[in-house]
This record gives structure tokens, C-alpha cells and sequence, in this order.
């Protein structure tokens, strides 16, 4: 039996990246040939997993990511693994998936159009010089086999920064559970939920998904409704700094159709509510959400600097724009309020699309990576 530790600290459940690890875990325990153990400081408890939990004792958020990163590497060790996949930024281990991108990435695209402010702000916070050094410590470290991207736009990011050859970095989109994501469910609330934020049934709406508003372009998604008087904007998630954008909406002029409501657990039937998907993310390795929007037959209007903008095709299944370019962001909404009449081919488009992005397949992926891994290092998977 071959022992695979699967790393990620903790679990939040609004989180995509978590999404996709308990996604991983539970297609993973089907397989007799491998027996994960999740070693996490804090995550729900998963069915038929073996769970080794850590946690440092906390002073502050830098000793918290330091501590749990020395606890974790001690923990593979006593465990045994035979492969070593961490989703944090960890040196030693075999495989990292860059679910959460490259941080230098992150910052740089952060950086764009911001004075020296906001670059002295950035560089005298002790936290980015740790996650910088962790990075590219783990990037050179000699155990690190394989690198999963989960787009191109991430290899990119990794190859251009880092020691890392072409040929260790796997592109892995990430899974989307198109069961559950799908047309017909997400619409079952369409009317009571319209109803619910004062929206017309026939306005048309593109709703937004996430936390994280200043990176995920909540501003620019905003200020790309403002000549579409007709369009209603639907924010779901939370951020703490909410009231900024209410007082932004209200600014625009558009507070009446902006409609905040706050993290929802019940995602899908506010994709069903909307019309079209927007992210206009200033940085985002994939965005599940990009995925499960498509899954549930939604145009989408996301950035160039989005990898899931990796699976739209422009004018069929949505539309892309440099994150800071609003010129271009309130003509794509235009263009997707003028394509009114081909909204139901486009969702078809759209979802055919992403149903070969399954789960399923994602996880196929990595055990192919994971079975090359093993032969080269002269493991056998039937040990």
C-alpha cells in the first residue's frame, strides 16, 4: 500500500481551494492502491480518511504558518509517506499544487497601477517576506518532484520566477461536480430569490461569487455595470471592508442594483437567479467558480488574469479584460446585455464545456502524475 499525505492547513468552508481538496480526498479513498492521510491544524472531519491533525501553539500569523509547516514535515516523516502533496508553500515535499498560485505572482499583479505607497506598505509587511522566502525555498528544494498548476497561466507564473524545468510543471484544471452544478437545479429558486433582492423577473443579472473582494475586482465589477442601466449586479460573499463598496455602488449611482447578500450556502440557486458570471479578479490561479458558473450554464465575464478565463471562449462562452481596464469591462457587459437572444446557446456552449472537467478526471489526472512519480522513484503502487 502506498502511503499518500495530502497537506492543507485548515478549512474553510466558503473556500474553493478546500473544495477541491475534499474533492480530492473523497474520489482518492475510492482507490485501494493509495491511502491518504490529510495533515491539516484544522479541517472537518472527512468519512473513510485518515486525518493527522497539528497545531502550533499561535503567535501570530507568521509563527502559525512557520509552526505548522515544521509540525507537517515531522509528520510525513513519522507517517512514512511514500508522496508528499502539499497545498501550502512547504520545502520537502514531493508535489505542491499551486491551488493558491505563486505569492510573488500575486503581488506583482497586486502592484499594477498602485504608487509608492502601497509598494512600501507591501514591503514592510514582515508576512510577504515570509511567504516570499518559503516559496522560493520550497521551489528549490531537491525533493520537490512535480509542481500541478491548475492553469497555464499559474505554469507561467512558477517557470518565470522560479528553478523549476518545464517538464516538472503538470497543468491540472481544477474539478467541477457538474451533477450538482447544472441548469435545471440552479433555477429552481430563480423566481423566489428575485423576488427575495426586489429584481425584476426579466432584468437581467450577473451575479459575483467569492470572498476577497479588493482582489476579486468587486470595484471593477461595480463600476462595469454603470452605463447598463438595465443590468443588476448580485454580490455574493463577505468582505470586511463591505461598507467601502456599498458607499462605491452608491457613488455610481447604481446602490439600486447592487445587491450585497452576504456569504450564501446555498451558491447554486444564486448562479440559477443570474443571467451571467463575473469576476473581474486582479489575481486568480483558477477560480472554481468560474467552472461551476459554466457547469450551470452561465456566460462568463471574467479577467486575463483569471486561469479558469482558460476555459471561455470569447463571444461564444463569455468575454475576458485586463483586470484595471473598466473601457473594456463596461463594453464587454454591453456586449453580453446585446447578446440577450444567444444566451441559450451560450450556456449550452458553456456547459459543454466543463463537463469533461470533472472531478473524476482531475483526480485521474493526478494518480497518472502520481504513478509516474512513484516508478521513477522505484516505488510500486501494489507495495
Amino acid at each position: 500500500m502506498t502511503r499518500l499525505a495530502i497537506i492543507r492547513q485548515k478549512y474553510n468552508p466558503a473556500g474553493g481551494a478546500e473544495r477541491i481538496v475534499s474533492a480530492i480526498l473523497g474520489q482518492l479513498k475510492t482507490r485501494p492502491e493509495l491511502e491518504p492521510v490529510l495533515i491539516n491544524r484544522n479541517w472537518e472531519q472527512l468519512e473513510g480518511v485518515a486525518v493527522c491533525r497539528v497545531n502550533p501553539f499561535y503567535l501570530g500569523s507568521i509563527w502559525r504558518d512557520w509552526g505548522f509547516a515544521r509540525a507537517a514535515q515531522r509528520a510525513w516523516k513519522q507517517l512514512g509517506a511514500d508522496l508528499v502533496q502539499s497545498h501550502e508553500r512547504i520545502p520537502g515535499c514531493h508535489v505542491f499544487r499551486a491551488g493558491d498560485g505563486v505569492h510573488a505572482a500575486w503581488l506583482d499583479a497586486r502592484a499594477v497601477g498602485k504608487g509608492w505607497r502601497h509598494k512600501l506598505s507591501v514591503w514592510c509587511n514582515p508576512y510577504h517576506h515570509f511567504m516570499l522566502r518559503m516559496e522560493r525555498a520550497m521551489f528549490s528544494h531537491p525533493d520537490l518532484r512535480a509542481v500541478i498548476c491548475i492553469s497555464e497561466m499559474v505554469k507561467q507564473d512558477v517557470l518565470q520566477r522560479f528553478p523549476v524545468k518545464p517538464e516538472q510543471c503538470v497543468v491540472i484544471h481544477n474539478g467541477v461536480d457538474c451533477e450538482r452544478f447544472n441548469p435545471v437545479a440552479a433555477r429552481e429558486r430563480r423566481a423566489a430569490l428575485r423576488t427575495q433582492y426586489g429584481i425584476a423577473a426579466d432584468a437581467p443579472v450577473l451575479v459575483y461569487v467569492g470572498s476577497g473582494f479588493e482582489r476579486k475586482g468587486v470595484a471593477q465589477a461595480i463600476r462595469s455595470i454603470v452605463q447598463q442601466a438595465d443590468v443588476h449586479l448580485v454580490v455574493v460573499g463577505g468582505d470586511k471592508k463591505l461598507t467601502h463598496y456599498q458607499q462605491l455602488a452608491k457613488t455610481l449611482g447604481v446602490a439600486g442594483r447592487v445587491h450585497f447578500t452576504g456569504p450564501q450556502k446555498d451558491v447554486l440557486s444564486h448562479y440559477g437567479m443570474a443571467d451571467g458570471f463575473i469576476l473581474p479578479t486582479v489575481y486568480e490561479p483558477f477560480g472554481s467558480v468560474v467552472a461551476e458558473a459554466m457547469a450551470c450554464g452561465l456566460p462568463v465575464l471574467t479577467s486575463t488574469r483569471c486561469g479558469g478565463g482558460e476555459c471561455v471562449t470569447p463571444a461564444k462562452t463569455g468575454w475576458l479584460a485586463e483586470p484595471q481596464d473598466t473601457a473594456t469591462w463596461q463594453q464587454n457587459v454591453a456586449a453580453w446585455l446585446a447578446a440577450r437572444s444567444q444566451w441559450p446557446q451560450m450556456a449550452e456552449q458553456a456547459r459543454a464545456r466543463v463537463l469533461v472537467q470533472t472531478e473524476q478526471h482531475m483526480v485521474a489526472q493526478m494518480m497518472s502524475l502520481y504513478g509516474r512519480l512513484l516508478q521513477a522513484s522505484g516505488k510500486n503502487n501494489n507495495d
